[in-house]
């Protein structure tokens, strides 16, 4: 091999934990690090190693993100008690994802992956469907009780700078039941629409926002509103790109988005963003086919795979079995990353040379070649499947075989 591909600035690698950090390396060592001079900025983001600093390695991996503008992350696991228990944990700690995303007050974007045997279960969808999830807020910051006995429950605002405190009644309860209150700022949101706004025009696709503001007048309203007064700024530029706006009621949203062929960033409030990503992601064919980026207001980039650390498929790995894991997201991350991180630089190669992979790993699911759960759904039907790291194996002897005697924007690197 002569000389290798140079990345111009550096990418903060963010490590993660189970089947998916044994993936991680696999990808690291057999795809990026063999053609690419590289400045890997790495930080380990494993359940122990957040455990041993206290999350800080979160932060630091975070603050180092915003300083290169590029990160791409494996999977992570957001301790439950069950987990405190299994690694002798120090406390819950949050997800990294959640506080990745509050220091970057970034948005997330999924987009599915379309490969030509693995056909999609709604059968009109021809092209990507791209969801954009607010991740602030809501159900995920709220605050709940149950009530055991007969009470009043109410909304109280004390404003700090004096004025009228306002009280509003919620429910007068006869017994039992539940009350929950939930929030969103409005410099989230309207961070939300930017982010959304500006990705549309990057992907060259029609902007659909849905809430319902029929039933939340208010709530789900201010986030009509400053959908629209942000595209109001920006609609000369949107026209220019052919790019249109359109809000929907949720329910709506749903309905269109079954009957179409796809080809649209679906921008949807926190819970929304949550069940629908997955339902794309299933309605597509895996999550293993979802790549996920979160994109901040400035342009700080942060790609990953959209699926969690496979831990069914990581206890039989320690236990000496092989395994099928399915690792086309995680690639697309790398992908996505050295795509971002080549189009911000000016350096074509680098853009082209993660465009080339990309492709190649979908030439070698379409050729037949493909994990367990792409197996189970594949059209044509194929007769066997491949392990973890003969898919891999796979995509790189298909890679050099591509690269081996191709001229990249006049040199010869392989």
């Amino acid at each position: 091999m002569a000389d290798k591909i140079k990345v111009k600035n550096p990418i903060v690698e963010m490590d993660g934990d189970e089947m998916t950090r044994i993936i991680w390396h696999f990808i690291k060592d057999k795809l990026i690090t063999p053609f690419l001079d590289i400045d890997l900025r790495y930080y380990d983001l494993g359940i122990r190693r957040r455990d041993e600093t206290d999350d800080k390695v979160t932060v630091e991996a975070a603050l180092a993100l915003k300083e290169t503008g590029v990160g791409v992350k494996c999977a992570t696991i957001t301790p439950n008690a069950a987990r405190v228990k299994e690694y002798n944990l120090k406390q819950q700690w949050k997800s990294p994802n959640g506080t990745i995303r509050s220091i970057l007050d970034g948005t997330v974007f999924r987009k599915p992956i379309i490969i030509k045997n693995i056909p999609p279960a709604v059968n009109k969808w021809k092209k990507p469907i791209i969801i954009g999830r607010h991740a602030y807020g809501d159900i995920y910051n709220n605050v709940e009780y149950v009530v055991d006995r007969p009470g009043a429950a109410e909304f109280v605002f004390t404003p700090h700078a004096g004025g009228e405190k306002k009280v509003l009644a919620i429910h007068e309860f006869k017994g039992p039941g539940v009350i929950m209150g939930m929030h969103n700022t409005e410099p989230s949101i309207r961070s939300f629409a930017k982010a959304c706004i500006q990705y549309a025009i990057s992907e060259k696709v029609d902007l659909w926002f849905g809430a319902k503001d029929t039933i939340s007048k208010q709530y789900h309203g201010f986030f009509r509103d400053v959908f629209a007064d942000e595209v109001e700024k920006i609609k000369d530029k949107l026209q220019a790109t052919g790019i249109q706006y359109r809000y929907l009621l949720i329910d709506d949203a749903v309905a269109q988005v079954i009957k179409s062929e796809g080809g649209m960033l679906w921008a949807c409030m926190n819970y929304d963003g949550d069940v629908m990503s997955d339902m794309v992601a299933a309605g597509f064919g895996s999550l293993g086919l979802m790549t996920s980026v979160l994109v901040s207001p400035d342009g700080k980039y942060e790609f990953e795979a959209a699926h969690g650390t496979v831990m069914r498929h990581y206890y039989e790995h320690l236990k000496g079995n092989p395994t099928s894991t399915n690792s086309i997201a995680s690639i697309f991350a790398w992908t996505g990353a050295l795509a971002k991180r080549g189009e911000l630089d000016n350096t074509p190669e680098v853009v082209d040379f993660a465009r080339t992979v990309e492709s190649v790993v979908i030439e070698t699911v379409e050729s037949g070649i493909m994990t367990k759960d792409l197996m189970l759904i594949a059209e044509p039907k194929v007769d066997k499947f491949a392990h973890t790291e003969e898919f891999i194996d796979a995509v790189v002897e298909r890679l050099r075989k591509k690269l081996g005697g191709r001229p990249i924007f006049n040199k010869r690197i392989f």
